[in-house]
């Protein structure tokens, strides 16, 4: 197990700036999520980590130690890819003990280490099997074996459940973080899929346009966004974000483009009349009140129904337990949560 730290990192591909002085630090069995949309350079700073990719300037250090000039296999890492790389005519054994082979470690040694790491990965009933013969599921654990065997300090894995379907992808993210708890190792993990950082990592590192947004835990970012982009971004569906104007001094309300009035629990001093943007999570409406939306469609999933509406010009969404038997086209009272508002600057996008 390693600390990694990423110090003042930049990218470029001769005039094309892709990272901008990038600073993460992550500690010693922790699990990193760098989250982003495609395009925003988090691939890339794994990349580096990994020695795949040259850094352009700064330093990244495994273990309290730069390794800019390291070759990957001097870095101690493992990383899992999104393509499972399997070799097809060597067996999951094989494959999963194939680095160590390569290292010509002891045949006891290979053996021991391949078996730990199917029983951790419930691949012991495969061992003798080929990859042809295996689900996607089974074919990504078999990748995550030949990464545990190496046993390395750092695990570095790039959007490996991008090519299961929903259903493995659900199941694969409860492996991956149980195999987390169990090994206890540093894992930097990417993707754009912002429903695996929620519920895998100690902490996301939100990426956008090659910078970091905002660092922390899933929670911390759900509720205190620094921003308009993270505030977007992290949540499923993404918070409801409403143009107009802060209005009043000793009880504070928000007035829509439109002329509706919202609810607000504070707002910041002397900010009467000043123009900024409402944030409310979709779970944070409730029935009744005199907010009223028009409803555009409603989406029922058993334990909850969807509704998009629009509040004036504006489209928003809103999560509800209860039944919803109010038709397209017809005004629903759903009221937000004054306390569960958010405020953000109109031109800079930044939480007030």
């Amino acid at each position: 197990m390693a600390s990694v730290g990423i110090v003042d990192v930049r990218k470029s591909y001769g005039a094309q700036k892709v990272i901008h002085g990038v600073s993460i630090t992550i500690e010693d069995g922790e699990f990193v999520i760098l989250v982003g949309p495609s395009g925003c350079g988090k691939s890339t700073l794994l990349r580096m980590i990994a020695g795949l990719e040259p850094i352009t300037s700064g330093d990244v250090m495994i273990d309290g130690r730069i390794v800019n000039a390291l070759p990957p296999k001097d870095r101690d890492i493992a990383m899992v890819f999104q393509t499972y790389a399997l070799y097809p005519h060597k067996t999951v054994a094989q494959n999963m003990g194939f680095a160590l082979m390569l290292r010509r470690a002891p045949k006891a040694e290979i053996d021991a280490r391949v078996m730990r790491a199917a029983e951790i990965l419930d691949l012991v009933p495969y061992l003798g099997r080929y990859p042809r013969q295996l689900s996607g599921g089974q074919r990504q654990r078999v990748a995550m074996g030949r990464a545990i065997v190496r046993d390395p300090k750092v695990f570095l894995f790039d959007e490996p459940l991008s090519n299961l379907d929903a259903k493995l992808r659900v199941q694969m993210r409860a492996e991956i973080k149980e195999l987390h708890q169990r090994l206890k190792t540093t894992i930097v993990y990417v993707t754009h899929d912002q429903v695996e950082a929620m519920t895998m990592a100690d902490r996301i590192v939100v990426m956008h346009d090659g910078m970091v947004e905002q660092t922390g835990s899933p929670l911390e970012l759900y509720d205190r966004p620094a921003n308009i982009f993270v505030a977007s971004f992290i949540g499923s569906p993404s918070m409801n974000l409403i143009k107009g104007k802060i209005q009043g001094k000793s009880k504070p309300s928000f007035l829509t483009e439109d002329g509706i009035t919202l609810p607000l629990a504070k707002a910041p001093a002397a900010s009467d009349g000043r123009p900024a943007i409402y944030g409310i999570r979709p779970e944070h409406f409730t029935l009744g009140g005199n907010v009223k939306a028009s409803i555009t469609v409603t989406e029922p999933t058993g334990s909850e129904t969807q509704v998009i509406a629009k509040l004036g010009k504006q489209k928003i969404v809103g999560v509800f337990r209860e039944r919803i038997t109010t038709r397209p086209g017809e005004d629903l009272a759903m009221l937000p949560t004054a306390g569960a508002a958010h405020l953000f600057d109109s031109e800079t996008g930044a939480r007030l």
